[in-house]
C-alpha cells in the first residue's frame, strides 16, 4: 500500500512538475514574443532617430550656408551704402561749385516754399521755359 501511495504521490508530483514546466514554457514563449515586439519597436525608434538626426544635420548645414550668405549680403549692402554716401557728397560738392546749379537749387527751394512762377523767373533770372519745367516738375513731386 505504501508503494501505491508513493507511486501515486510521485505521479502527482510528476504531473505537477509537467504542468509547472508547461506554464513556465508558455510564459517564457510569451515573454520572448513580447521581447521580439519590443526589439522591433526599439529598432524602428532607433532608425527614426537616425533619420531625424540626419535631417537635423542637413538643416543645420543649410542654416549655416544661409547665415553666411546673409553676412555677405550685409557686407555688400554696407559697401553700397558707403558708395552712395560718397556719391551724394560728390554731387553736393559739384552742386555748390557750379554757379548755374546754385540758381537751380535756389529755384527748387523757392518752389518748395510755395513761390509762384513769375517770382521764380524774376528772382532766379531763368528763362520762362526752364522755370516752367522746374516749377511743374517739383510741384508734382511735392504733390505726391
Amino acid at each position: 500500500m505504501n508503494i501505491i501511495l508513493i507511486t501515486v504521490a510521485l505521479a502527482a508530483l510528476a504531473i505537477l512538475l509537467l504542468l509547472t514546466a508547461a506554464f513556465g514554457y508558455q510564459r517564457l514563449r510569451q515573454q520572448a514574443e513580447q521581447l521580439g515586439i519590443l526589439q522591433q519597436q526599439f529598432d524602428a525608434a532607433q532608425s527614426q532617430n537616425q533619420q531625424l538626426h540626419a535631417e537635423l544635420e542637413e538643416l543645420r548645414s543649410g542654416l549655416i550656408g544661409v547665415g553666411q550668405r546673409v553676412l555677405k549680403m550685409q557686407e555688400q549692402q554696407q559697401g553700397l551704402r558707403q558708395c552712395l554716401d560718397e556719391l551724394q557728397q560728390q554731387q553736393q560738392v559739384i552742386a555748390l561749385s557750379d554757379p548755374e546749379s546754385k540758381i537751380y537749387s535756389r529755384a527748387v527751394k523757392m518752389v518748395e516754399l510755395g513761390a509762384d512762377l513769375e517770382e521764380i523767373i524774376r528772382e532766379c533770372e531763368l528763362p520762362r521755359a526752364e522755370a516752367e519745367l522746374l516749377f511743374n516738375l517739383h510741384r508734382q513731386q511735392r504733390g505726391q
